[in-house]
């Protein structure tokens, strides 16, 4: 029920907006967990000065937000048949595809230039190289084509860590590698959590998201999966000494929970019960687990320094 009284007025809806719609082309919600897994390997690959870390963040800032306004550019057709993407700036008319366009590539054009001038040219190719496979190969290609859209277009959020990484060291190593494959598989489980949820709007939009094409419970297992994977790679920098015990347990305690979340909501749907709870329990969850993961290895680093 609305909290409206019967016959009142609605609350009024902010004014249009173009400075408030280019910030919302950028999707600064999911952004701000890139710039954690961005910023905490900075700081456990070294120590890095406060200029290098804002310089990084606004770089990264820049990229992954050019990367989401082309994505919107592309999407703007399914964008207009989706419940929760119908009011961004294109489907509702306040701006226009080329405007949209022109304003992606604007910032990935000035993140490439500010991460290659000030930081070094490796942490700005592996920048755009994210830019690239979430614009060409999860967009263009694998979200409207395959179930495993995700799972292999995922792989664009696990540059961050990578870039952190290369914008201290000037290079990448195996803790690099092992972190990159952390977001790579925490992916598919945060985010079929919300495909699950979201089924009759990508069946709308005619996405072949994996609840979808492989049902329910073949989707919850594969989140299981997955999952168990993940703590068994979450483990990993703590045996090649990378990180110490404070990670370690953070590791195991953060892991539990998320296995714990998706064991409750395959047992309630093998029950017959109602499993919506549980997938948004694990939906939100997971956003915090991998946050405070990577604050983990960032705090573990310095106090072990």
């Amino acid at each position: 029920m609305s909290g409206v009284p019967v016959g009142a007025a609605a609350p009024p809806r902010p004014a249009p907006s173009l400075g408030r719609d280019l910030v919302a082309l950028t999707k600064p919600r999911i952004i701000s967990l890139l710039l954690v897994t961005t910023a905490a390997p900075m700081y456990a690959a070294g120590s890095p000065s406060l200029w290098l870390v804002l310089v990084v963040m606004l770089g990264g800032y820049l990229m992954a937000g050019g990367a989401n306004a082309v994505n919107m550019y592309l999407d703007r057709d399914i964008d207009d048949v989706m419940a929760r993407t119908r009011l961004r700036p294109i489907p509702s008319g306040r701006m226009s595809p080329q405007q949209v366009l022109a304003f992606g590539v604007a910032c990935a054009v000035a993140a490439t230039w500010m991460l290659a001038y000030f930081v070094n040219v490796l942490t700005a190719a592996l920048a755009l190289a994210g830019f690239y496979f979430y614009v060409f190969i999860y967009t263009r290609w694998l979200k409207r084509s395959s179930p495993q859209n995700i799972v292999i277009g995922g792989a664009a959020g696990a540059f961050p860590p990578l870039v952190g990484w290369a914008a201290v060291t000037g290079s990448i190593d195996i803790v690099a590698i092992t972190l990159f494959l952390i977001v790579f598989y925490w992916t598919p489980p945060h985010f079929w959590a919300l495909a699950l949820l979201k089924q009759v709007d990508y069946g709308r939009a005619g996405v072949p998201m994996a609840p979808l094409v492989w049902g329910e419970r073949e989707t919850m297992h594969q989140m299981l999966w997955y999952t168990v994977i993940l703590l068994w790679l979450t483990v990993l920098p703590w045996w090649v000494g990378a990180f110490g015990l404070l990670y370690l347990a953070s590791a195991l305690v953060l892991g539990g929970l998320l296995l714990g979340g998706i064991v409750q909501m395959l047992r309630a749907a093998r029950a017959g019960a109602p499993w919506t709870g549980p997938a948004w329990w694990v939906y939100k969850y997971s956003l915090l687990y991998l946050a405070l993961l990577f604050v983990a290895m960032g705090v573990d680093r310095a106090l072990t320094r």
